[in-house]
């Protein structure tokens, strides 16, 4: 065997084996690449609140299926999972609130913080409290949802132990 046909053989045996090794990685790590979030509401329900969602431009400070502005600086708490740490009354309450802060003090700047929408017609608010009620996310994930929530409300990075993490 010539050695220009040895250096093919193992460049393809090399080949081989890295992929053989990430097809088991994968395997192995099935569960890490799986997407936790997803959404119970019916379709014609998301289009609706997600026309509401972009109409009072709620991505200015909230991410939605993990995307976000690139210019977006402000640490608001993402929406992914929502549905599964609040229940629908407590959202619509939130949403119906003359001062938000009342009921979810935060930590942002004036400016940056959750404005009302007590102004908004009863039916829109509605309509987003059963949207982000339906926003779940899968139990294996829902820790880590709760420690991210935890995270961007008050900058701690942990939990505390005493903290069940649930507003239902």
């Amino acid at each position: 065997m010539r050695r220009g046909e040895r250096i093919i053989l193992w460049a393809v045996a090399a080949v081989l084996a890295a992929g053989l090794a990430r097809a088991l990685m994968l395997e192995s790590g099935a569960r890490d690449k799986e997407i936790p979030f997803y959404s119970a509401a019916p379709p014609e329900t998301a289009r609706a609140a997600m026309d509401l969602y972009r109409k009072y431009r709620c991505k200015d400070c909230h991410s939605l299926y993990t995307l976000r502005d690139m210019l977006q600086a402000v640490p608001a708490p993402m929406l992914d999972g929502i549905g599964s740490l609040r229940s629908r009354d407590w959202l619509f309450a939130y949403l119906s609130s003359p001062d938000p802060q009342q009921i979810l003090p935060s930590r942002l700047k004036p400016q940056y913080r959750m404005p009302s929408f007590a102004a908004l017609p009863v039916d829109e608010r509605n309509l987003l409290a059963d949207y982000l009620a339906s926003l779940k996310v899968k139990d294996w994930y829902l820790q880590e949802t709760r420690r991210l929530e935890h995270e961007k409300l008050t900058g701690e990075a942990t939990l505390p132990a005493s903290q069940p993490g649930s507003d239902k």
